[in-house]
C-alpha cells in the first residue's frame, strides 16, 4: 500500500493546529505556566501525529492503539515535564476541552447560519 505523502502533511498541519493549542492550554492549567510552551503543545501535537502515521502504516488494532497511546502520553510527559499520572490527566482534560470547544463552534456556526438564511414563514 503506497503512502499518500501529501494527505499525510496535510494530517500533520491540521492536528498539529488543532490539537496544540489545546494542549498548550491543558498542560498550562495542570501544570503551570513555568513548565509549559506554546510550542511545547505544537511539538506533541505534531510529533505524536507524524509518529502515528508511521505507526499506522505498520500496525493495526487494539495493540496499535495501546502503543500510540503510550507514545502520546510519553511526549506529554516529556515535554511538560510531569509524571505519567499528569500525562494522562492532561491528556483527559485536553480531550474534554477539545470537545467543548467544539461544541461551542458548531453552536456559534449554527447560530451564524441560521442567521444568514432566509427565513421561510
Amino acid at each position: 500500500m503506497p503512502i499518500n505523502l501529501d494527505q499525510a502533511i496535510i494530517h500533520i498541519i491540521i492536528n498539529t493546529v488543532i490539537i496544540g493549542p489545546v494542549l498548550w492550554l491543558a498542560g498550562r492549567a495542570l501544570v503551570g505556566k513555568q513548565k509549559t510552551k506554546f510550542s511545547d503543545g505544537l511539538w506533541i501535537a505534531a510529533l505524536g501525529t507524524i509518529i502515528g502515521e508511521i505507526f499506522g502504516y505498520f500496525f493495526t488494532g487494539l495493540v496499535a492503539a495501546i502503543i500510540m497511546m503510550i507514545v502520546w502520553l510519553g511526549l506529554i510527559k516529556h515535554f511538560f515535564d510531569c509524571g505519567w499520572v499528569k500525562a494522562l490527566i492532561i491528556a483527559i482534560v485536553a480531550i474534554i476541552l477539545f470537545i467543548v470547544i467544539t461544541t461551542i463552534l458548531v453552536i456559534l456556526g449554527f447560530v451564524a447560519l441560521t442567521a444568514f438564511l432566509p427565513k421561510f414563514t
